[in-house]
């Protein structure tokens, strides 16, 4: 915020209000769906309070989205109306409440004006007020999510099966505007896909009866069908909203399958990440933990906006006390606090980390507090064990939880060390578990983790296998044997949703595997552009076709073809091809260590905290150049510093 004047809050209790609302805007067969878990609000009584030494007498106006008064000195004051502080020392005092909404207060003023300072309490905490960059105007209300609109015009039609289908050529989230002409209702079937919009019994979203001045609800298509219309009796055009944000990244090279995989997946990012990172924009539309974790990298590879994670890992997480696991997902809520970690080395935000920090030791508290006596963490009752749409064995505990648990761990040691806390505990309870993983989940004779000791069915799985690489839990001949026993071996069953084709090829690329992984690319993913796809789907089976690609939870259109997991090239590319990041938090220093052999011609432009770095490949020849210091490029076994401006070229 520095010193510019914004709306002001209790910290989270935007993201928190706000995600309740987002969580409740699903929409299946024309009926709403709140999410099913317990969702908090914001705190709806708030005192904001700062003391001000005045060298003379300053005026301020305090506005406020509720009721309250301003207390100055100890005495009160009106909201709305000019007020006065006399030279000295003073104590301002705003407290406000609101029944129904956020309770938030913008002062304008020359000197008392809400800007960094403030210190907000619920009551019960006290901490520095909370704002965000979206609200900076006193006409503005943060209680209101300000959208911009983009007239999007079909780019087809065709009389069908008795109607008119549109296609916009592209994913729109909005409404739609209709002019009819010879009649005066019709009936609205959307569609991600042409198949979909065609259904008109069974497609997903469907309304009825719609006359000129009807009020459409926003929704997620590709394609808008109008059943029982002639040509030229209906016209439609479609209002895409949205919140805008900049792709910072750019990535062209020599094979044009790869730019339009990097293409696509920046658009599926983008659709997926206005307020929050949300999973989809055409069902749920939930913030899922699970996603949001994965949203962060490819965020960081592409648009680099820290405010957009910061929401979501406050959104999700709730006010303190816990009820329940985030979206009733134990795998998802310990991926929530690793992601803090992450959050922290992309952006060194240590007064966000103060913020969360409570927050994300009382969750680590509740892991320990569903522990057994060998520090394994195990499902309750109502709780689910998800880890990915898999044949997983999960008879009593699991191993991916465990190696997730052993991450967590190491995220709150890492965490509490910034912060200067006492954490030593956690490596007690680290050092516990992971002998008792090696001892109970390594397989010896498989030369793998296997799901579940306690089944007896010595079952293996890619899942807790990709994460102890991930999260480099197992040694260096460990990893070997994971890679030849599980993730080269096709006798061990494939993954088919994006969300873990991410943590997979991640792991491949961690070994070395480049060449692999690109090949993925260009089949899984180039696989879905093959099927017409203009954004990236939830789960991809390339056996499938015709209608049978749509089904998902027993739904013939259940399945996302916009989901935000599917963007996971954004990072792979840039992390792993060209070879950027960071070597300690916010980029104060950061590697580049290309490895581009696919590629003869490559241009990429990728972000840093407060800077960016440009790669370019001709041939044989590399150059480097990046706008801020700290840099350092590897490349055959050589180091080069990477200094601000200054170009490193490199010819094999």
């Amino acid at each position: 915020m520095a010193n510019k004047t914004s709306w002001l809050w209790y910290p989270g209790d935007f993201e928190i209000h706000q995600g309740m609302l987002q969580n409740f805007k699903r929409e299946e067969r024309g009926m709403g769906w709140p999410a099913y878990w317990y969702i908090d609000d914001c705190n709806r009584n708030v005192n904001f309070k700062r003391k001000y030494n005045l060298t003379s007498s300053t005026s301020f106006t305090v506005y406020a989205k509720g009721t309250g008064y301003v207390d100055i000195n100890g005495t009160k004051n009106k909201l709305n109306q000019p007020l006065t502080c006399e030279a000295g020392d003073n104590t301002i005092q705003v407290f406000v409440g609101s029944t129904t909404g956020l309770p938030t207060i913008f002062i304008e003023g020359d000197v008392v004006k809400s800007d960094d300072g403030w210190i907000a309490s619920n009551f019960v905490d006290e901490l520095p007020a909370g704002s965000d960059p979206l609200f900076h105007d006193k006409q503005q209300d943060p209680n209101v999510i300000e959208y911009q609109q983009k007239e999007i015009h079909y780019v087809s039609s065709k009389a069908v099966n008795g109607g008119m289908l549109f296609d916009f050529g592209r994913a729109v989230n909005g409404t739609l505007n209709l002019k009819l002409t010879d009649v005066h209702s019709v009936t609205l079937c959307y569609g991600e896909s042409e198949t979909e919009a065609l259904d008109v019994e069974m497609c997903y979203y469907k309304q009825e009866n719609v006359t000129a001045a009807t009020d459409i609800r926003k929704r997620a298509f590709r394609f808008i069908f109008i059943p029982a219309v002639a040509k030229n009796s209906v016209e439609v055009t479609a209002i895409h909203e949205y919140i805008p944000k900049q792709n910072k990244a750019e990535f062209t090279s020599d094979n044009a399958v790869i730019n339009k995989v990097w293409n696509v997946s920046a658009e599926t990012l983008n659709l997926c990440s206005d307020l929050f990172f949300i999973d989809g924009i055409k069902r749920d539309r939930w913030i899922w933990a699970g996603d949001a974790y994965q949203a962060n990298f490819m965020n960081e590879y592409s648009f680099f906006d820290e405010d957009i994670d910061k929401r979501t890992l406050l959104a999700l997480r709730g006010q303190n006390d816990i009820k329940q696991h985030i979206d009733t997902i134990v795998d998802y809520s310990m991926l929530w606090v690793i992601g803090i970690l992450n959050h922290y080395e992309m952006s060194k935000d240590k007064a966000f980390l103060e913020i969360i920090y409570p927050k994300m030791k009382s969750m680590v508290e509740y892991f320990v507090a569903q522990t057994n006596d060998k520090g394994f963490i195990y499902g309750r009752e109502n709780d689910w064990i998800f880890v990915d749409w898999s044949e997983i064995d999960k008879e009593g505990t699991v191993a991916a939880e465990q190696i997730l648990l052993l991450q967590v761990y190491q995220t709150i040691l890492a965490c509490g060390k910034v912060l200067g806390e006492d954490v030593t505990e956690y490596n007690t309870k680290y050092d516990q578990l992971y002998q008792n993983v090696m001892k109970y989940f390594w397989d010896e004779e498989k030369g793998a983790f296997i799901d579940s000791y306690e089944s007896g069915k010595r079952h293996v799985t890619r899942h807790a296998n990709i994460f102890a690489i991930l999260f480099d839990m197992v040694d260096e001949d460990k990893k070997q044997s994971i890679l030849t026993n599980v993730l080269l071996n096709d006798q061990i069953t494939q993954i088919t949703t994006p969300y873990f084709k991410f943590f997979e090829q991640d792991a491949l690329c961690k070994m070395g595997q480049q060449h692999r992984v690109y090949q993925v690319l260009l089949d899984y993913w180039g696989g879905m552009l093959d099927k017409g796809a203009v954004t990236f789907w939830e789960e991809f089976d390339p056996t499938k076709s015709g209608k049978d690609m749509y089904e998902m939870y027993g739904d013939p259109y259940g399945k996302s073809l916009c989901h935000a997991w599917g963007a996971s090239p954004l990072y792979l590319l840039g992390r792993y091809f060209v070879g950027l990041k960071p070597t300690k938090p916010g980029y104060e220093t950061f590697e580049v260590e290309p490895k581009l052999d696919e590629f003869d011609t490559l241009h990429s432009v990728m972000p840093v905290k407060n800077g960016s770095v440009i790669i370019d490949k001709k041939g044989k020849t590399l150059n480097i150049v990046a706008s801020r210091n700290g840099g350092t490029v590897k490349y055959g076994g050589h180091s080069y510093p990477l200094n601000a401006g200054e170009p490193v070229t490199i010819n094999n």
